[in-house]
């Protein structure tokens, strides 16, 4: 089914738009979950809860692609399930080390306490269309997906070690990139 299809049937409020969600996007929107949460319960209540956001939200934003809509969803969720979980020492640790990676460029101190997030995304956004399309590839999948380095490596035919380096290299490109733009680290 074709995503204005299944967009039809979150606007008519059919509930079959919720299992044709699931169909064409439940794998991927697990392995998002998954990689952030850590585990398969966290998982599935992350999903389902993109679901149930999905069909609340839907009337007031009509996606014409409905992977970025319910990837940003689902990793939301993931991430509140991560906090609420963090605490607990619960997770596979891959949403924290990827999140230290990234705090290391605003100076190991939170995000929040740093800048407005809308500033800060519009000048990551500039970054990375600067980037060859690769290196922007690897970074999305370390830092929106959470992707193992090992996953990411293999999709690239790279070491672990040459996928570490590249993401080195771009969080440093990142911070002189952003020193650049006048956002104080």
């Amino acid at each position: 089914m074709q995503d204005n299809e299944i967009v039809d049937l979150y606007w008519a409020r059919s509930e079959n738009a919720i299992s044709q969600t699931d169909i064409k996007y439940g794998k991927y929107c697990r392995k998002i979950a998954m990689n952030i949460a850590g585990n398969t319960e966290d998982s599935e209540e992350c999903v389902n809860d993109t679901y149930m956001s999905a069909w609340n939200s839907m009337p007031e934003e009509r996606p014409t692609l409905l992977a970025p809509f319910l990837a940003a969803i689902t990793r939301n969720h993931a991430l509140d399930m991560y906090r609420k979980t963090h605490s607990q020492k619960r997770g596979s640790g891959q949403a924290a080390l990827a999140l230290d990676e990234l705090l290391e460029v605003a100076g190991g101190s939170t995000v929040e306490e740093e800048v407005d997030l809308s500033i800060l995304s519009g000048h990551i956004n500039s970054f990375l269309e600067g980037l060859e399309t690769n290196s922007r590839k690897v970074f999305v999948r370390r830092y929106f997906y959470v992707d193992p380095l090992s996953d990411i490596a293999a999709a690239y035919s790279m070491s672990e070690s040459g996928v570490k380096s590249l993401l080195f290299r771009l969080r440093q490109k990142l911070k002189e990139f952003l020193e650049k733009e006048g956002y104080e680290l």
